[in-house]
C-alpha cells in the first residue's frame, strides 16, 4: 500500500462475493444471477492485487453486459456495488456518444469525468482526515478577525508596561471569546472575514466535437494558474467558520498526494457503467452522410474498453483495469449483434428477470430504502402517520404489475407512479392532518385506482 493509500480511504474490495451479495440484497430485490457476477468481478480486484507484479498486469477485468428490461435494478445494481466498495463510479448512456468526426461527445469523455470523480472522492476523504486541524485553524482565524491584535506601533508609543498589560487583556479577552466561540454562543453574531475568489470566467472558443468539455478544461486549468483574490465578506460567524474551515482544509492536504492516489484508484478500482448499449448495436440497416454509424460509436469504445491511455488534466490515465459493467434491454437485437471485438470484451452476459407481482411486494416493503418506508417518513415530518395493511400493499403491487402489463413494462418505476397516485390527497392535504394517523387498506386502493385501471387510455396517461 502506498503513503497516499494509507491515509486516505480507499476502496473496500477485501470483501468476499456472499457479503457483497449479502450487502445488495438490503437494497436491491431478486437479481441474483447479476449480484453474484458483478460480486465476483469486484473480488477479482483484489485476487488480482495480491498476485506478483508480472503476472497482475496480465489480469484483465471481466466486463459485464446486463440484459433486461428498465427498471429491473440493472443500475441500481452497478450504484450500489460502487457505492459498497467505496470505489469511483460513473453512468454514461452510449446513445449520447457518437463517432469521431460528429457533433457530440468523445467517449474518452467517460474516462475524464470517472477520473474527476475520483479527484473529489479522494479530496474528500483527505479533507475529511485532516478535518480536525483545520477546525482547530479556522478557529483561530476567526478569533483574529473578531478581536484583531494591537498593533506594535500603539504598544510602542504608550511604553513597555502599558503595552505589556494592553497584550495581556488582549489574551485574555481571546480566551473569553474562545469559550463563547466552542459554545456556539457567537453564531448569529456578524463578523467581516476575507475570503478567496475564483478569477473571472475565460469565455469558451470552442464549439466543435468535445468542444464544451475542453473549454471547460482549459477555464479550469487556467484559473488554477492565475493568483487568488481576496475580498472581504460580512456574514454570520457560524457560516465564516464553515467557511475558513474549508479554506484551512484545502490548504492542508497534500494536492500532489490527492491526484496520484485519485489516479491510481480510477485506474485499478474505477467502474464505469455503460447503459442502453444495445442502441448502438447494428441491425444492418447503417445510416450514412452526417447520421453517425452504430457500429462506428463500437469502433470508438472499443479501444477504452480493450485498454488505452487517455489525457486527463490529472495526467495519462489507463483503463486496462477499470471494469466497465454495459446494460440493455436489446428488445431488438443482441449482444451477438455487436462488433466481434466487442463482444469479446464483454465476456459475462447476466439476464436480470422481469419482475412479478411478488417481487413488487417485496420492493414495496423489504429493501432498506422500501417506497412505504420513504412516505411513511415524509409524511411523518407533517406529523402525519400513515400506515399500509398487508392486502393494501398487495393491490398495489397488483395495479403495478397490471399495468406494466397492459400499458409498457417500465419494472419497479412503475411504483413510483402509482404510490404518487394513491398518496396525492394526503400529501396535498398533510399540514391540516398534523396529529392524525391514517390506515389506507385494500378498499382505499381499490377506490382510488380501480377506475384508472379499467380505463386502459386513463392507465396510458395517469399511470
Amino acid at each position: 500500500m502506498s503513503e497516499a493509500e494509507s491515509i486516505i480511504v480507499g476502496p473496500q474490495e477485501e470483501l468476499t462475493p456472499p457479503q457483497i451479495v449479502e450487502a445488495l440484497d438490503r437494497y436491491i430485490v431478486g437479481q441474483d444471477r447479476a449480484k453474484r457476477a458483478v460480486a465476483v468481478a469486484v473480488r477479482n480486484r483484489w485476487r488480482r492485487k495480491q498476485l506478483p507484479g508480472t503476472l497482475r498486469d496480465e489480469v484483465t477485468p471481466k466486463n459485464i453486459i446486463m440484459i433486461g428490461p428498465t427498471g429491473v435494478g440493472k443500475t441500481e445494481i452497478a450504484r450500489r456495488l460502487a457505492s459498497l466498495v467505496n470505489a469511483p463510479f460513473i453512468k454514461v448512456e452510449a446513445s449520447k456518444y457518437t463517432e469521431v468526426g460528429y457533433h457530440g461527445r468523445d467517449v474518452e469523455s467517460m474516462v475524464r469525468d470517472l477520473v474527476k470523480i475520483s479527484v473529489n472522492m479522494t479530496e474528500a476523504a483527505e479533507m475529511e482526515r485532516v478535518r480536525t486541524d483545520a477546525r482547530a485553524k479556522a478557529s483561530e482565524r476567526l478569533l483574529d478577525f473578531l478581536l484583531p491584535a494591537p498593533s506594535f506601533h500603539v504598544a510602542a508609543t504608550e511604553g513597555a508596561g502599558e503595552g505589556d498589560a494592553q497584550v495581556d487583556l488582549h489574551e485574555r479577552t481571546r480566551e473569553k471569546l474562545r469559550r463563547k466561540l466552542e459554545a456556539g454562543e457567537l453564531d448569529s453574531r456578524d463578523v467581516d472575514i476575507d475570503v478567496a475568489t475564483s478569477a473571472e470566467p475565460i469565455a469558451h472558443v470552442f464549439s466543435s466535437v468535445g468542444g464544451e468539455e475542453i473549454g471547460l478544461e482549459l477555464q479550469e486549468a487556467m484559473e488554477s494558474m492565475l493568483p487568488k483574490r481576496t475580498k472581504s465578506r460580512r456574514t454570520t460567524v457560524a457560516e465564516a467558520r464553515r467557511i475558513l474551515e474549508q479554506q484551512s482544509a484545502e490548504a492542508l492536504i497534500d494536492r500532489d498526494r490527492v491526484i496520484s492516489t485519485a489516479l491510481e484508484r480510477a485506474q485499478n478500482s474505477g467502474i464505469i457503467f455503460i447503459d442502453e448499449l444495445d442502441k448502438i448495436v447494428g441491425t444492418g440497416d447503417e445510416a450514412v452522410g452526417p447520421e453517425v454509424s452504430r457500429s462506428g460509436v463500437q469502433r470508438d469504445l472499443l479501444p477504452i474498453v480493450e485498454g488505452s491511455s487517455v489525457a486527463t488534466r490529472y495526467g495519462m490515465v489507463k483503463t486496462d483495469h477499470i471494469l466497465f459493467v454495459a446494460a440493455g434491454a436489446f428488445h431488438k437485437a443482441a449482444p451477438a449483434d455487436l462488433i466481434p471485438e466487442m463482444q469479446g470484451r464483454f465476456p459475462i452476459r447476466v439476464t436480470l428477470d422481469d419482475l412479478t407481482e411478488d417481487d413488487f411486494v417485496r420492493i414495496l416493503t423489504q429493501p432498506a430504502n422500501a417506497l412505504i418506508k420513504q412516505y411513511q417518513a415524509l409524511m411523518a415530518t407533517e406529523g402525519v402517520g400513515v400506515e399500509f395493511e398487508d392486502e393494501a400493499i398487495r393491490y398495489i403491487a397488483k395495479v403495478a404489475y397490471s399495468v406494466n402489463q397492459q400499458c409498457g413494462n417500465i419494472g419497479a418505476r412503475r411504483l413510483h407512479t402509482v404510490m404518487e397516485k394513491l398518496i396525492e390527497e394526503i400529501s396535498f392535504k398533510a399540514t391540516d392532518l398534523a396529529g392524525q394517523k391514517i390506515v389506507i387498506d385494500w378498499i382505499t386502493v381499490e377506490a382510488k385506482l380501480e377506475g384508472i385501471m379499467k380505463d386502459q387510455e386513463q392507465s396510458r396517461t395517469i399511470l
